[in-house]
């Protein structure tokens, strides 16, 4: 693999690494949200903020997976 796929290899997984990063403090955020306020919340408010977490869980797994297989090559 030349330098400049190496370069590229760094960069790609340095962002992908920030977007993870992003994505698991959202899902932390909207954890810590409902454990604060779920009694007020309504069901669908819940409901919608759990989604949101899986969401960004997701995500954040994605950004991993895609680093991990940049790892394999």
């Amino acid at each position: 693999m030349g330098m400049k796929d190496e370069l590229k290899k760094t960069i790609d997984n340095v962002a992908d690494t920030f977007s993870e990063a992003g994505h698991r403090a959202n899902a932390d955020a909207e954890h810590a949200n409902r454990e604060v306020s779920g009694d007020v919340m309504s069901p669908g408010e819940k409901v919608g903020s759990v989604a949101n977490e899986g969401k960004e869980s997701v995500l954040a797994d994605v950004d991993r997976a895609k680093r991990d297989l940049r790892k394999e090559m």
